[in-house]
């Protein structure tokens, strides 16, 4: 395993719910190891999904005056005019 940002741990813990989800469509009672293939690979879907949405909606939007910008590209609003 990776050491894990505290981001990172709220992301897995929200994936949490849709895991549920989707493994009670699948069936609780049917073995990890009997999903079907299209089964497993909705399952990850599903959870890969809601972490990168909850990772995305919750991480700081870097401001664009303190990061570096493109080569030729200026932040002067004088030049806009």
């Amino acid at each position: 395993m990776i050491d894990k940002t505290h981001l990172e741990e709220l992301a897995l813990a929200a994936a949490l719910p849709f895991l549920g989800e989707i493994a009670t469509e699948i069936g609780m009672e049917k073995p990890l190891a009997e999903y079907t293939r299209e089964e497993a690979l909705t399952l990850i879907e599903v959870v890969v999904s809601a972490y990168q949405k909850y990772k995305f909606e919750n991480s700081p939007v870097p401001d664009p005056i303190t990061q570096p910008q493109p080569k030729g590209v200026s932040i002067n609003a004088s030049s806009y005019a």
